[in-house]
C-alpha cells in the first residue's frame, strides 16, 4: 500500500463517523482497473462496439481520450440493448461480471471503500455506465447507493436511449447534488474519488484525485488537495507468465508423483504424502515468484491435528499458500468434480483428500465422517468454510460443516487468513501474477464441549474475525479480540 494511501485511511479512521457524510466513489478509473475486462463491461456487444472500444481504449493509453469518447461507447451500448427486456439483459450483465469483470477490482480500493464502510459513511458509486452495469457491482461492494445513466423502456423493453443525458459533466454534478439534498447531506463534509475527472472532485469539500497525471497534480497542488495512490494490478499474460503458471501446476503433479514414488520405496504411504505437499509448499512459490508473508506462523504448528480454515479466493495461490504454511500431515477437503480432473483427481485421491458432493446439502455433514476419521489418527484438515471462491476480497457466508467436523473429532479451528490471493490470481484468472501474499494465522479455537449454541456463536465469531482482520490489515486489534474471546471463553468453562 502506497504511503499517502495508509496516511489517508489513518486520517480517516480518526475522523468523524455516520452517515451524514458521504464518500462519492467513481466506479471506472478508480475501484476498477481500467482493463480490457472493464471496458467490455457491456453484454450484447457488437463487432462494430468492439471495434470503438478498442479505438477508445489506445486513445486512453495514449493520453488522447475526450469526455466524448465515452458518451459515445455507452450510447452504442444501449443501443444494442434496444428491444430486449431489463430482465434478460440484468441476467447477461451478471453473468459477465461473475465470469470477468469481478476480476478487475483495486484491492487497495477495496480497502478504502470498506474503511468509509466501517465509519458508518453514506458510500455512493458514480458511474456513466448504466445501472445494469454499476449493480452487480454494488451488490458485490455492499454499497446501497448508485449514481449512473437511467435508461428509457417503453411496453417493457429498452428503446436504446437514455432518459436524462449520460450522467457525465455538468448532469453528474446535479445528480450528486440532488442526491445530497435528498439525504440532507452537506457536501463540503463530503468525499469524493476520481481519476481524471476534477469537474467531479469540485462537488465536494474533501476532493481526492487517484492515481493524478501530471497535470491533475498540478490542480490538486493549486486546490490544496491530498491525492492518493492506489496500487494497479498487474496483468503480465505474455509466454513468461503463462510458463511461470504451468510450471506452479506441474509442480503439483510432479511433487505428487515424487511422494507416490517416496511412499512406495518407504512403504509409508503418509511420508510420501507429506513429501509431496511440502515439496510443494517449497518450490511451487519459487517456480511463480511468489512470496508468502505470513504472520502468526507459530499457530499453524502449536496445536496439531486441527482444523485449518483458509478463506478462497483462486484457484491455484491458495492451494500454493496452504501447502506452504502447514507444510506436512494434513490433507484438504474439496469438492468433489475436482476427483474428475486428469491426473490431479488421482493424486488427490490417493493422498486422503476428502471429496465433498456440495449440492447433496442433507447429506454434507456426514460426508464429512472421513475427514473426522481423518483427524482422529493425528491428520489436520485444511478447508474453505465458504465452500466456494470469493467474487471479491470479501469473505462469503460460512458453512457449518467445517465446525461440525472439528467439534465432532474434538479438535480446535485454525484460522488462516489470506488478504490477496486473488490479487495475484483472480477466481476466473488462467495465469498467476508474481508477487506477494500476505497472510495471518489467528490462535486456535478450541471446540472440545461444545453444544449446538456454541457452534451457531463461534461460526459468528469467526466470520468477524476474518472480516476484521481484512478490513484493518494485519488485524492486530482483532488478533487481541479473539484471543480474549477464547479466553473468556475458557474462564466460563472453569
Amino acid at each position: 500500500m502506497h504511503p499517502a494511501l495508509a496516511d489517508h485511511l489513518s486520517r480517516l479512521r480518526a475522523g468523524p463517523g455516520g452517515p451524514h457524510i458521504a464518500a462519492f466513489f467513481e466506479l471506472a478509473g478508480t475501484l476498477i482497473e481500467p482493463s480490457p475486462a472493464s471496458d467490455n463491461n457491456a453484454p450484447g456487444r457488437s463487432s462494430s462496439s468492439h471495434r470503438a472500444r478498442v479505438r477508445i481504449r489506445s486513445k486512453r493509453r495514449a493520453g488522447t481520450g475526450s469526455p466524448a469518447d465515452a458518451t459515445q461507447l455507452i450510447e452504442q451500448q444501449m443501443r444494442s440493448w434496444a428491444g430486449q427486456t431489463p430482465a434478460a439483459v440484468q441476467s447477461q450483465s451478471d453473468e459477465l461480471f461473475k465470469e470477468q469483470l469481478a476480476g478487475s477490482l483495486r484491492y487497495d480500493s477495496w480497502s478504502l471503500l470498506r474503511t468509509h464502510q466501517n465509519l458508518g459513511h453514506t458510500v455512493v458509486l458514480v458511474t456513466e455506465t448504466t445501472y445494469l452495469q454499476a449493480q452487480p457491482w454494488a451488490q458485490a461492494l455492499g454499497v446501497e447507493h448508485v449514481l449512473s445513466t437511467r435508461l428509457q423502456t417503453h411496453d417493457g423493453v429498452f428503446t436504446g436511449t437514455a432518459v436524462d443525458d449520460i450522467l457525465s459533466g455538468v448532469r453528474k454534478r446535479v445528480a450528486i447534488a440532488e442526491f445530497a439534498q435528498s439525504l440532507n447531506l452537506n457536501l463540503e463534509l463530503c468525499h469524493a474519488y476520481a481519476h481524471g475527472d476534477t469537474e467531479f472532485l469540485h462537488t465536494v469539500g474533501n476532493p481526492h484525485p487517484v492515481n493524478p497525471s501530471p497535470r491533475e497534480i498540478s490542480q490538486a497542488r493549486l486546490h490544496h488537495w491530498r491525492p492518493i495512490y492506489i496500487g494497479q494490478r498487474r496483468r503480465a499474460r505474455g509466454a513468461a507468465a503463462a510458463a511461470r503458471t504451468a510450471a506452479m501446476f506441474a509442480c503439483l503433479i510432479a511433487a505428487g508423483g515424487v511422494g507416490v514414488a517416496a511412499g512406495i520405496l518407504r512403504n509409508d504411504h503418509r511420508a510420501g504424502i507429506d513429501l509431496a505437499t511440502t515439496l510443494f509448499g517449497t518450490v511451487a512459490p519459487r517456480l511463480g515468484r511468489i512470496t508468502i508473508a505470513i504472520a502468526g506462523e507459530e499457530h499453524a504448528r502449536s496445536q496439531r491435528p486441527a482444523v485449518f480454515f483458509v478463506n478462497h479466493q483462486s484457484t491455484l495461490v491458495d492451494v500454493v499458500v496452504t501447502a506452504h504454511v502447514l507444510a506436512r500431515e494434513f490433507t484438504i477437503v474439496v469438492k468433489k468434480e475436482v476427483r474428475d480432473i486428469p491426473l490431479v483427481g488421482c493424486l488427490f485421491a490417493l493422498a486422503g483428500v476428502a471429496f465433498l458432493d456440495k449440492t447433496n446439502t442433507a447429506q454434507a455433514i456426514s460426508a464429512l465422517q472421513p475427514a473426522v476419521h481423518k483427524l482422529q489418527s493425528g491428520i489436520s484438515i485444511a478447508m474453505s468454510p465458504e465452500g466456494t471462491r470469493s467474487l471479491t476480497p470479501a469473505v462469503g457466508n460460512f458453512k457449518k460443516g467445517g465446525f461440525h467436523l472439528a467439534r465432532d473429532a474434538g479438535v480446535p479451528i485454525v484460522p488462516i487468513v489470506i488478504r490477496n490471493a486473488g490479487e495475484l490470481m483472480w477466481r476466473n484468472d488462467k495465469v498467476a501474477q508474481p508477487g506477494t501474499v500476505d497472510v495471518v494465522v489467528h490462535r486456535p479455537l478450541p471446540t472440545v464441549g461444545w453444544n449446538s449454541t456454541d457452534l451457531d456463536r463461534w461460526r459468528t465469531e469467526i466470520h468477524r474475525l476474518y472480516t476484521d482482520t481484512l478490513d484493518d490489515w494485519p488485524g492486530i486489534a482483532a488478533g487481541q479480540h479473539w484471543s480474549q474471546l477464547i479466553d473468556d471463553a475458557g474462564t466460563q468453562r472453569d
